[in-house]
Order: structure tokens, then sequence, then C-alpha cells
């Protein structure tokens, strides 16, 4: 039987990371040989997590055709979030809950999304219906990936499913929710050691929006002040990258995880799309954005609409 890996997007988060184990994990249990790998660097966040529970990192890939020839997408469809040679291997599965874009398979596929906070809500889901019983070390990651993605349960994203399923999975794993969860959160809101490169592509993705190419990168914190203090080293990082890769707009989401409100620093000719869509001024490259924590919902959405009309 040949090797399959299985990865979420690249810049990994913790949901993309943590799906990526789970789901190979009950990928084996049904008589597969899967590996879960990522496609990026591990942050802080996640590192976290995976160390509470003791479960081992998966390896860091950037090619996957000359090892496998068949791969299992989680948390992520779009090709440009994927691996770079994804279109030389055979796409069996996918379990996402982000919008469906820029995806075609030659052949027929499993796919699985769902309109809910986290992909290991919906994973939580397969291990039921196929009877296979969750590990608490699987669980405590899985949960993290929950606690992470919602905000702990306070996002827009986050569903009544969600919520029920951290509630069981922090009891498999033997955690109180609240307590871990703001510890989880805490852990990867240290920024004074980044760089500026790390800030903005830690958690970012590019989005094509009507010809136009926005990248969207979003920092967790408790106070944002940290952040924008840095705006023209940024900046500048960002003119940087968008000459490089060709953006259109670059926005970097700076998200305060206790007040759940974020400031967003902007490059890029599109102002006025962006103060229209988000429903908020621009000043000085920097806009406040009051209640919005969610890229994929509150965000990525409204700039998609305003770009295509």
């Amino acid at each position: 039987m040949d090797k399959i890996l299985v990865f979420g997007h690249k810049s990994p988060d913790t949901d993309a990371v943590t799906s990526a184990i789970s789901f190979s994990y009950l990928q084996n249990q049904l008589g597969l040989d899967t590996e879960a790998v990522a496609l990026g660097e591990i942050g802080e966040e996640t590192t976290f997590a995976l160390n509470y529970f003791n479960v081992n990192k998966p390896r860091v890939v950037t090619t996957v055709s000359n090892e496998v020839k068949q791969v299992m997408l989680v948390d992520h469809n779009e090709s440009q979030q994927s691996v770079e040679d994804i279109e030389k291997v055979e796409v069996l599965s996918v379990v996402d809950h982000h919008r469906i874009a820029n995806f075609q398979t030659a052949n027929p596929l499993y796919y699985r999304a769902e309109p809910v906070g986290c992909t290991n809500t919906i994973i939580l889901k397969l291990y039921k219906e196929h009877g296979v019983t969750v590990p608490k070390d699987i669980a405590g990651i899985m949960l993290s990936a929950i606690i992470s993605d919602t905000l702990l349960l306070k996002s827009p994203t986050c569903t009544d499913i969600d919520i029920a399923s951290a509630k069981e999975l922090a009891e498999i794993a033997g955690v109180d929710l609240e307590n871990y969860g703001i510890e989880l959160l805490k852990s990867g809101t240290k920024t004074s050691d980044k760089s500026a490169e790390d800030l903005l592509n830690a958690d970012a993705k590019s989005f094509p929006m009507n010809k136009k190419t926005v990248r969207i990168g979003q920092v967790n914190v408790v106070d944002v002040n940290e952040i924008i203090i840095r705006k023209e080293e940024l900046l500048e990082a960002m003119k940087v990258q968008s000459g490089i890769q060709g953006y259109d707009l670059f926005i970097l989401l700076i998200t305060n995880v206790l007040e759940n409100d974020s400031t967003a620093i902007v490059y890029g000719d599109h102002f006025k799309e962006v103060s229209e869509a988000l429903n908020s001024s621009i000043k000085d490259n920097v806009i406040f954005l009051k209640g919005i924590v969610s890229r994929k919902k509150q965000v990525v959405p409204q700039l998609t609409v305003k770009f295509e009309n």
C-alpha cells in the first residue's frame, strides 16, 4: 500500500496542523497508510498545543510529488494555498470549512465541507460516523484548534456544533475548557522577537478577487500597540512582498484576543474598496475594525463582493 500525505494550508495555523494529524490518525485506523505533514513552519500557539498534549510535530514539506502519488487536504481547498506541486498528485479527499474556489480534480473524490468554525469540528463527526474512539492526546489538539479558530468560542464563525464539540473534546482531554483556552491563546501572542516577515506570513492567505490578488495575514495579540508601533517596518515588508508576489492589496489583521476587535495595517491602491467593504475609514494605513475577528467570515466575503461589483 502506497503512503498518502495529509496536510493543511501554507503558513499553517493550529487548525491546519492539528486537523492533518487528527484526520491522518483516523485514516490509519480505517486501514490506510497516511502521514500528516505541514506546509510551513509551525507557530508558537500550535507548538504549545502539541507539547501540552505530547504530540510530535509533523515534518515540514515544500513538495509532495517526489514522495507520493496521492494526498488528502484538510482546512483548505484553494490551489494557491496548497503545496506547490498539487497538480502533480491525485487529491483523494478534502475536509474543510472555508469557501470553495480555484479547485478542480481529474477524478472523483471525497469532499466534506461544512459552515462551522473549525475543520476539527467536522473531523470529530467523522470519527463518530466511523465508530473510531478519539484518543486523549488527539482530543487535546483537536480542542486546541477549535479554541484557536473560534477565539475560545467567541468568534462569529463559532456554531453550536463547535461549542458542543469543544466541550466533548475538553472532557476527553481532561482539561478545563476556559482555563486551557486562555492559556493557549496567550501562548501565540508574543511578537517582540518576530521579524516583520514572520508577522506578515505566520498566518497569511492569498485570495483572488476579480483579477486582483489580495493577501491577508492575521496575528493575535493582547496589546495591539506592540504591532502598530512597527507599522513603517511592516509597510516596507508588505511593499517588498507585493512587488515580488504580485499582490494588489496586502492587509495585516491585528486581532486582540481579549477584547475581540481588530486593527489592520493596509498596503496597496485600494483603500476606498477596503473602507467601504469593512465599513470603517483608513487613516495613515491603519483601520480599526470593531467586533471583527474572523478573516474567513468578516473580511474575505466583504472584500470579494466589493471587488466583484
